[in-house]
């Protein structure tokens, strides 16, 4: 029985009438789909000028005149009352409505209509099918987070049962809890593992001091699907090792869509079919392929609530073998908020230190995971979770490859914790900035 499109059918949204309009647009040729984008964005931009107030309200000119002038939508224009952003026609009861992280500061609730929440899952369930995974028969090793008030979590306890899926607490990863993880992948079929990329490359550690590969104690598992926080080179290689099988790098957004997605021929595939991706400098003008510079993205189908040339606060690269219809992801750098600002004025990817650090402190298999804080523009705490704590010689070498890669004179703190804290939902945010409280 398919439970999974059963359960989105039975909360109104219509996964069979959605299928056939992406297979539509995916079937068309490069000129007919660079059409389609134009006119879909036009209809979107129209829509919305015609139907909702808030929107209008962003909007300078009366009528959309040519597609660089749309404004730019940030976060923080979002946080206004839910009800204040619908389109005509639709309420908080007729829509699908959930709330964005706050991994970057500024969270708030959105609302998709229900066929174009419809379409969400029909690209997810498109993607996830390159590797023959299928929402209504394949099993899921889930790592993610899980409501702890009692309605919260009998209700994704409740989807995971309709979604197939077995679902792993990242709350607690500590050797005990990850021994009992190792014990289920041996009953259980499972034939993929999904979730945030630091639990699951915990679980690879944990696999590797034991010397395992797990597909020869899952002999079913055919992939493994990252989300959510930054993949590294180095962690998808520990991955791919000790599970086994290929490790997909997922990119996605609530409040949107699946964004990219890699391909069995290691392709960081965009979304082009239901979103419409650019890259922008500074001042809001579209950077050539190949460029660094702010992610925006317009949701093509939304007509309940606005996402048109909406910064989602991420930094990547489109690569220089983009199409039209076929975007490819090169790189993505990390959210725009985490900027390293130093005493010189000099600025850096907040990432920089986690790549200083990285090879030093993981070198041994001592450290288990890190994180970064930057306290004022002279300071930053390296706080770590380890066996034992760093030697000086790993402080020191650590010091010098900072002076190295961003400037002299920089206070370093170092913090051994028990375990690190992690967002409600689980993540865990590698770099932050206390700048902006101060």
């Amino acid at each position: 029985m398919n439970l999974f499109d059963l359960s989105l059918k039975l909360n109104g949204f219509p996964i069979k009438e959605a299928r056939p309009v992406l297979k539509e647009i995916q079937i068309l040729n490069d000129e007919k789909f660079k059409n389609y984008i134009e006119n879909q964005r036009t209809t979107i931009v129209n829509y919305h000028l015609k139907h909702n107030p808030f929107y209008q309200s962003l909007f300078k000119d009366a009528q959309f005149s040519t597609w660089n002038a749309v404004p730019i939508m940030t976060k923080r224009d979002l946080q206004h009352p839910l009800v204040n952003r619908l389109s005509e026609g639709f309420s908080e009861k007729n829509v699908y409505i959930n709330k964005t992280s706050g991994s970057s500061g500024d969270p708030f609730v959105f609302a998709k209509d229900k066929f174009c929440h419809a379409l969400t899952w029909a690209v997810i369930q498109d993607r996830f099918g390159w590797f023959n995974l299928n929402f209504n028969s394949s099993k899921q090793a889930r790592f993610y987070g899980i409501p702890l008030d009692k309605k919260g979590y009998y209700k994704e306890r409740f989807k995971d049962v309709l979604s197939g899926r077995f679902r792993f607490s990242v709350y607690d990863l500590s050797d005990a809890t990850l021994e009992n993880y190792l014990k289920k992948f041996k009953t259980t079929r499972f034939d993929y593992i999904n979730g945030y990329t630091s639990a699951i490359v915990q679980f690879a550690k944990f696999l590797e001091q034991r010397n395992l590969v797990l597909k020869t104690i899952c002999p079913t598992l055919k992939a493994c699907v990252v989300t959510s926080e930054m993949l590294f080179e180095d962690d998808k290689q520990l991955m791919e090792k000790q599970f086994g099988i290929p490790v997909v790098n997922e990119y996605g957004a609530s409040e949107l869509d699946l964004i990219a997605f890699q391909n069995p021929q290691d392709e960081w595939v965009v979304n082009s079919e239901t979103l419409f991706v650019e890259i922008i400098d500074a001042d809001g003008q579209v950077l050539p392929y190949g460029e660094e510079g702010r992610v925006v993205i317009t949701s093509l189908y939304n007509k309940a609530h606005p996402f048109i040339r909406y910064d989602i606060g991420d930094i990547g690269i489109l690569s220089k073998e983009s199409t039209f219809q076929k975007p490819l992801l090169q790189k993505l750098i990390g959210r725009s908020n985490d900027i390293v600002h130093l005493p010189s004025g000099k600025k850096a990817a907040g990432l920089t230190f986690y790549y200083i650090t990285k090879s030093i402190v993981e070198d041994d298999g001592n450290v288990k995971e890190f994180m970064i804080e930057q306290l004022d523009f002279q300071t930053f705490k390296i706080i770590y979770v380890s066996n034992q704590e760093l030697s000086n010689q790993q402080t020191k070498t650590i010091l010098k490859e900072i002076e190295n890669y961003l400037e002299k004179g920089l206070y370093i703190i170092f913090e051994r914790q028990p375990r690190l804290k992690r967002s409600q939902s689980g993540k865990l945010k590698q770099f932050s900035s206390l700048l902006n409280k101060i």
